[in-house]
């Protein structure tokens, strides 16, 4: 049975723990491997590690620190392949996804190639007479990333090259179900060059997060996850005075116009809503259809209907299982209540099973229609190949219906009118729009700007805000005296 090591101080080691949480092959729910729960003793020892680093890491300079992360990039797209084989063989994700998944986190290292240009500071000279003002951008300290399950390669690589990159050093604690990913970009990170201490992994589970947490030498936080563990990382780590960026849960709603080209909505509502079995935060969990544009639900339903989900390594299979059976429960559950709540089930997946493998997580693709704001199906970040239908006169109705939603990570409008596009993009309060893309997914030169409950904190992910999160500023004002030194003293606050 294979051990999930930690990664303290440069070194995989074998935990001194007596508790280990299972890995398991979510198609069959057999134990591939077994991860720790990092002692008190050994997460203060990464801190340490990641602390006393921090000051020599900070001095590195930073076309340095861009060698190392393009080094490390260049190792990543070695062993594409291979981390999409481990990645899919602990989350049951299918193979093409699964690099789709790598692929992601590879342009957020790409992008913190760039990290010398994005460091620069601002000046200005002769701000007074004389006097010149400059600024400097500069490392925080000891970060956190804290990363779920169902993107144990894109999001891991979301926070500490940035973090990195600019100097810091980084803790990071992937999600226990499937720790073999990060623990395999760990290895190639140290690899690519990283020094000992820059980058140190634990694992376990809520205590382990809380004392990192409610450690004084953590800095900042980055967390992606469910909604409730997000308020409590984001109340937790802005009590204990850290800056915090906390993305949370989602309900994206696709709006789907009459004049819109039928063929290209349907195609891309079937891979947006039951793709990935619906475990992504910007996965299109609700279609509006707005007017005529409502005949098409029982065409995406047949199209959906030929969705079958299967192994990794299936060629045919769109989809694999969910995670864990506690997370198929859920899924049914919810499924079971849209049924008893009045929603029309026009497909339903609860009952599917895959011959051989009937112990997996599997739930078939699923369609609702007549589902309404009150249900349970729609309320509920279901994060399972569930797609909601609901159908509205206009669009005007359908940016109310949206806006009322307390979530605002994604949205999309499928539409032929540039104006109605414009008119979506514009008063549609949420934080990424796509426009005949169903799930806009900003590429890592831009940041991933979710809003309202999906999003706890003021600096997003990647890109440029990712900078500002993990630096400070540092503003310099300086005069340098010739021989006009003032004859007396200035007694105000004018620079003079």
């Amino acid at each position: 049975m294979q051990h999930v090591p930690l990664l303290i101080n440069g070194e995989f080691i074998s935990s001194q723990s007596q508790q280990f949480i299972d890995v398991t092959n979510p198609a069959n729910n057999s134990v591939i491997a077994r991860a720790p729960i990092a002692t008190d003793a050994e997460i203060e020892a990464a801190v340490n590690s990641a602390k006393e680093t921090f000051l020599t890491w900070r001095e590195v300079p930073v076309p340095e620190r861009a060698r190392v992360m393009m080094r490390y990039q260049q190792l990543l797209k070695e062993h594409h392949d291979e981390i999409a084989t481990l990645l899919s063989s602990e989350t049951g994700k299918t193979f093409d996804d699964a690099k789709g998944d790598v692929w992601r986190g590879i342009e957020v290292v790409e992008q913190a190639m760039n990290a010398p240009a994005m460091m620069m500071g601002e000046t200005a000279e002769n701000v007074a007479r004389g006097i010149d003002t400059y600024s400097y951008i500069q490392p925080l300290g000891v970060c956190l990333g804290i990363t779920p399950f169902n993107f144990p390669a894109m999001i891991p690589l979301w926070m500490f090259p940035m973090a990195v990159a600019c100097g810091n050093t980084f803790i990071l604690k992937p999600s226990e179900q499937d720790p073999l990913t990060p623990t395999r970009l760990a290895e190639l990170f140290i690899e690519a060059g990283a020094p000992k201490g820059v980058l140190n992994v634990i694992h376990g589970g809520k205590d382990q997060v809380n004392k990192l947490l409610n450690h004084d030498d953590v800095r900042a936080v980055s967390f992606v996850g469910s909604v409730p563990v997000g308020q409590h990382v984001y109340k937790t780590a802005t009590d204990n005075m850290k800056r915090a960026q906390c993305f949370a849960g989602a309900k994206n709603h696709s709006v789907i116009m009459p004049d819109a080209n039928v063929k290209q909505v349907l195609n891309n509502l079937v891979g947006a809503s039951v793709g990935a079995a619906g475990q992504r935060c910007m996965a299109i969990s609700v279609a509006v259809f707005v007017g005529e544009a409502s005949q098409w639900i029982d065409e995406l339903t047949q199209m959906i209907g030929q969705v079958k989900p299967g192994l990794w390594d299936d060629k045919d299979a769109a989809y694999g299982p969910l995670i864990s059976p506690q997370a198929k429960a859920r899924v049914l559950s919810l499924i079971q209540q849209g049924k008893n709540e009045g929603a029309k089930c026009l497909l339903d997946g609860s009952d599917f099973t895959l011959p051989g493998y009937e112990e997996g997580n599997w739930v078939g693709p699923t369609v609702f229609s007549d589902v309404t704001t009150d249900m349970e199906i729609y309320k509920q970040e279901i994060f399972g190949p569930v797609l909601c239908c609901m159908v509205v006169d206009t669009l005007e109705e359908a940016i109310a219906l949206v806006n009322s939603n307390p979530f605002g990570n994604g949205t999309s409008i499928f539409t032929a009118s540039g104006a109605a596009a414009r008119k979506y993009q514009h008063e549609i309060e949420v934080g990424q729009v796509g426009i005949n893309v169903p799930i806009p997914v900003p590429l890592p030169f831009f940041s991933f700007t979710g809003w309202k409950n999906s999003f706890y904190g003021d600096l997003h992910a990647y890109g440029k805000q990712a900078v500002r999160f993990y630096t400070e500023t540092k503003t310099v004002t300086a005069r340098w005296f010739e021989n006009d030194i003032p004859s007396g003293p200035n007694m105000t606050i004018e620079l003079k």
